[in-house]
């Protein structure tokens, strides 16, 4: 059996190009389309994988293909560059994403989280079998032992507070400045409670479910916006940080403009976080408009970089005894079970199925 992983991520494709591949990213149309006996596909605003298993050689473009927003029939390795790994190398690469180690902001620990849904979900769906469930399961303790092991996590280490680290660059000062917080999901509760811890104590929160909204405003000590509503506060406040599921732009030119006109010379800075993106990229054309992207934020990123660089030699020494075994133990093909599988360190829980 074939283990393998085809994926775009923040290091080989820009927000454009990830934007093209999140769209269709269902495990049942892996499945249908490509051959894979498993499937699970891990979509992140910074990065869009499929984990299979196959019998046999699954091509990447095929996994291209199930994963593309639209039809496009001249997807090419040089139009769509899929970065792959088989096997051992594949569980090294899962490995080193569960823990953070692959992320734009190194250290984040919001991947782990995505992962135990993409998991949870492929596994109550049969599209997640006992290959995928030994990788996946080993990852997480992988991740366990690097998050308690190591210092990794310290300092900036979400997408949500390097966004509001490159809010207070611009400012220098939070406190006073309105913000609305579009999108009520983790990362924008992240991002909400970074916020806060800044100084912020004019804070408005919408989402299309107005009861999230209202929930996530009342954490924080903010206010709720209903999401019909939130176009018209573009006219007085001065932060704007979006990340919603939405397939299309929820603000253009034709819907701010009308707005900026009545900010009398007060500039707007917008950070949208959000894949595919929630602000059409024009908008950053209009005068008294700043708009950041997500990958606008890695050299913000690179920067908390710095201070945990002497903890990720200890994390991939980590992985590295992990990757050994769990490649030992697909050379069996499953068969036997693996002693780290079967006995979690001392002082550790396995992560059982319903768990996660």
């Amino acid at each position: 059996m074939n283990v393998f992983c085809v994926g775009l991520s923040h290091h080989n494709a820009d927000v454009e190009m990830r934007e093209r591949f999140t769209g269709n990213a269902e495990t049942d149309c892996v499945l249908r389309h490509s051959g894979c006996v498993e499937a699970l596909v891990l979509t992140t605003c910074n990065r869009v994988e499929v984990y299979g298993a196959s019998e046999t050689r699954v091509s990447t473009l095929d996994i291209a293909s199930c994963l593309a927003r639209t039809i496009d029939k001249h997807i090419s390795p040089d139009s769509a560059p899929f970065y792959r790994y088989e096997d051992a190398q594949c569980a090294q690469h899962l490995f080193r994403v569960a823990s953070g180690l692959d992320s734009m902001v190194v250290g984040e620990t919001e991947i782990l989280g995505q992962a135990k849904k993409a998991y949870e979900s492929a596994r109550k769906s049969g599209a997640a079998g006992a290959y995928l469930h030994r990788l996946f399961q080993r990852a997480f303790r992988v991740a366990k032992q690097v998050r308690t092991r190591t210092e990794i996590t310290r300092g900036s280490v979400s997408v949500g507070s390097v966004a509001v680290d490159l809010a207070d660059k611009i400012f220098g000062d939070l406190a006073g400045r309105k913000v609305l917080v579009l999108g009520a999901g983790e990362t924008s509760e992240r991002t909400a409670r970074a916020l806060v811890s800044r100084g912020v104590t004019d804070l408005r929160v919408s989402n299309r479910s107005g009861e999230r909204a209202e929930n996530l405003a009342a954490l924080v000590g903010g206010q709720s916006i209903r999401f019909e509503e939130w176009p018209s506060q573009c006219r007085e406040i001065d932060i704007l940080i979006t990340s919603t599921s939405s397939e299309t732009p929820l603000l253009t030119p034709e819907n701010l403009g009308p707005m900026l006109r009545e900010r009398i010379d007060r500039p707007l800075f917008i950070i949208d976080i959000a894949v595919p993106r929630d602000v059409d990229p024009s908008v950053n054309e209009m005068d008294g408009v700043y708009l950041y992207d997500i990958d606008s934020l890695q050299s913000v990123a690179q920067q908390s970089l710095a201070q945990r660089r002497q903890n990720i030699a200890a994390a991939e020494a980590i992985i590295a005894e992990h990757v050994a075994d769990f490649g030992k133990l697909i050379s069996r093909g499953l068969n036997g079970p693996s002693a780290a599988d079967e006995h979690p360190p001392i002082g550790e829980t396995p992560l059982r199925t319903q768990e996660l």
